[in-house]
């Protein structure tokens, strides 16, 4: 008995040594696809591609160290990272190529990569108010379109609704989300159209005033 039980001892230290090295990954793999967001608003693409590049491989080496211990692939942890990741990648994929990426080519959990599309809404209402504050409405009325959708398809997946913890709530502050940003972008287009008015009005004055001056 003695011996057995030695050797689960040094069994659950290895194990516990793994999870350890598995958490500071984690982190570091949540940390890389953070600051790639930041890049990506920044519109450093490559360097937002390095980032998520090497949180890749952060999930390559997690792939095999759950090999011999597959319960610490689904911890909360592991989870928050894959969902982080999506977020990220689907940002720049969004914004640099006008297109989305699936869990497939990201190699990535269903699960997260549906919860991570979900975030997603929350930067796409940061990238409209960036362009707002620049003047580029249509910039930002692409960005409410593309909101829109996702909340729109994420919705439409009843099944999801029971399946995946935490997509009701997202959905719901997507729903908030879109609609305040709707107002913002609404206010813009409208305070935007009436400038460009009062500019051609100003326009027809000055050509008025140059005929009138002319004919003098």
């Amino acid at each position: 008995m003695k011996s057995i039980l030695e050797k689960i001892q040094e069994e659950l230290r290895k194990r516990e040594g793994v999870r350890e090295e598995v958490q500071k990954d984690m982190r570091r793999a949540t940390r890389l696809s953070k600051q790639a967001i930041l890049f990506t608003h920044q519109e450093r693409f490559e360097d937002a591609k390095n980032l998520l590049e090497e949180a890749s491989r952060i999930f390559s080496k997690l792939r095999e160290a759950s090999k011999g211990h597959p319960d610490l692939f689904h911890s909360g942890l592991v989870s928050a990272a894959f969902e982080e990741y999506a977020e990220a990648y689907t940002l720049l994929m969004l914004i640099e190529e006008d297109r989305f990426i699936g869990p497939e080519e990201l190699g990535i959990p269903v699960i997260s990569y549906v919860l991570g599309l979900g975030d997603v809404v929350g930067e796409l209402r940061r990238r409209a108010l960036d362009s707002i504050r620049k003047g580029k409405v249509e910039a930002a009325e692409k960005c409410l379109e593309t909101m829109e959708h996702i909340y729109s398809e994420l919705s439409a997946m009843d099944d999801a609704y029971l399946l995946v913890s935490g997509l009701r709530r997202k959905c719901d502050v997507a729903r908030r989300l879109i609609e305040i940003t709707r107002g913002d972008v609404t206010i813009e287009a409208r305070r935007s159209a009436l400038e460009r008015s009062i500019l051609k009005l100003e326009e027809t004055i000055d050509k008025k005033k140059k005929v009138r001056k002319t004919k003098a």
